[in-house]
C-alpha cells in the first residue's frame, strides 16, 4: 500500500476575498499589541487583549483550544522561540517578544508573527536577530513569486539568513510553515531552509504560510514539560516572523499586511495582486 502526500487546498478568488477579510483584521490585531508593548505589561494582559478584540470583531480566535493550547496568542519571550503560553511573566525593558496569532472569518483562517523588542534593544545583536528574521521572512515571500516549487521559499530564506548573518544565527530546525486555509494547517509544509524534497508545485489558489524562526548561536533546543514551549538551550535569544500568502493569477497578495505586501514586494522589483478589499 502506498501512502500519498496530503492534497494541497486551492482557493476561488471569491474565497481568497474572505480570506484577506481574516487576514486584515488579523493584522490589525498585531497592530494592536505593538501599541500595548511595554515594561511592566503581562503575556496574560496581552492575550486578553486580543482575544477580546477579535470577539468583539464577530470573529473567532483559531489558536484558543487547538490541540488543547490554553491561549489566543503564542507569546515567545527571549529564548522561548515558539508556543510560549501567555501567563503572570512581565516584559521587561529589552526582552524580544515574538507573538504569534490567527483567527477564523466565515470558515477561513489567517496566521500571522510579529516579533518585538521591548524598549530599548539590549544589543546590536538582538536589533540584528529581529531585522534578519523579517528580511527572511520578504525573501521567502518574493521568492514564492516566481517559485516552480514550495522548496523554493525554503531555498531562499536559508540563503538570505547565510548571507546576512554567517553563522550567527540557526534555523529552529524540524519546523516550519504550512498551507492555510479551512484549516490552520494543513498541506503543503514550507520549511525555512533546503529540504531533500522540493515540494510541490506552485499554483495559483495555494495559500501558504510562511514563518522563519531564528535563534542565535548553535539553535539547539528542548520541549518544555507543557508539550507547547520550544525553548532554546545555548545561551540565545529568539525571533519569528510570519504572514499568509495567496497565490493569485495576478500575483501575490500577502493576506496579513495592511497593504496585501505591496511595499515589501515592491522593494524587491515585484509587483503585489490588485487587493479585493482596496
Amino acid at each position: 500500500m502506498s501512502i500519498l502526500p496530503e492534497r494541497v487546498e486551492l482557493k476561488t478568488p471569491e474565497q481568497i476575498l474572505v480570506m484577506r477579510r481574516s487576514g486584515l483584521l488579523l493584522d490589525r490585531v498585531h497592530a494592536m499589541l505593538e501599541e500595548n508593548i511595554r515594561p511592566g505589561i503581562t503575556t496574560a494582559e496581552l492575550d486578553r487583549l486580543a482575544h477580546e478584540m477579535i470577539r468583539d470583531e464577530g470573529a473567532t480566535p483559531n489558536f484558543l483550544g487547538y490541540h488543547g493550547f490554553p491561549a489566543t496568542l503564542c507569546i515567545s519571550v527571549n529564548e522561548i522561540v515558539v508556543h510560549g503560553i501567555p501567563g503572570s511573566r512581565r516584559l521587561a525593558e529589552g526582552d524580544i517578544v515574538s507573538i504569534d496569532g490567527g483567527l477564523i472569518i466565515d470558515g477561513w483562517h489567517s496566521d500571522a508573527a510579529r516579533t518585538h523588542i521591548v524598549g530599548a534593544p539590549r544589543s546590536v545583536g538582538d536589533e540584528d536577530l529581529v531585522r534578519i528574521t523579517r528580511e527572511a521572512l520578504w525573501a521567502g515571500i518574493a521568492a514564492l513569486a516566481s517559485a516552480d516549487r514550495v522548496g523554493d521559499v525554503g531555498a531562499a530564506i536559508e540563503d538570505h539568513v547565510t548571507e546576512a548573518a554567517g553563522e550567527s544565527l540557526a534555523h529552529l530546525e524540524g519546523f516550519g510553515g504550512h498551507g492555510i486555509g479551512t484549516a490552520m494547517h494543513q498541506a503543503p509544509d514550507v520549511m525555512n531552509y533546503r529540504t531533500r524534497s522540493r515540494g510541490p508545485r506552485v499554483k495559483a489558489g495555494m495559500c501558504l504560510a510562511i514563518e522563519p524562526m531564528l535563534i542565535q548561536g548553535s539553535g539547539d533546543w528542548v520541549l518544555e514539560d507543557d508539550d507547547w514551549t520550544v525553548r532554546a538551550t545555548g545561551g540565545g535569544r529568539a525571533a519569528h516572523a510570519e504572514n499568509s500568502v495567496a497565490v493569485t493569477d495576478e500575483g501575490l497578495l500577502v493576506l496579513t499586511e495592511a497593504d496585501g505586501g505591496a511595499a515589501e514586494l515592491a522593494r524587491r522589483g515585484i509587483v503585489a495582486a490588485p487587493d479585493p478589499l482596496a
